[in-house]
């Protein structure tokens, strides 16, 4: 893996998994002298990986239907 001239590098995508890095996270560095660490900026209990899911999700539908009809689509058969 190379640095660009910017500074930038490319998290391979197994490791953002894992670390739950989805886009727009923010994120801070730590440096005790010899390692680089790439921490969640400010981790907070409440604010799980799903929690950010979610948030990102959020307000993103385009379907102009009530959550009384798409129950009851849920439920015909």
């Amino acid at each position: 893996m190379r640095i660009t001239s910017k500074g930038q590098v490319t998290i391979p995508v197994e490791i953002r998994e894992r670390a739950g890095l989805l886009p727009n996270t923010e994120v801070e560095f730590e440096f005790d002298g010899k390692v680089v660490r790439i921490v969640h900026a400010g981790s907070r209990k409440k604010d799980s990986r799903g929690a950010r899911l979610i948030s990102h999700l959020r307000g993103r539908g385009d379907v102009a239907m009530s959550t009384d009809d798409i129950m009851a689509l849920t439920r015909e058969g």
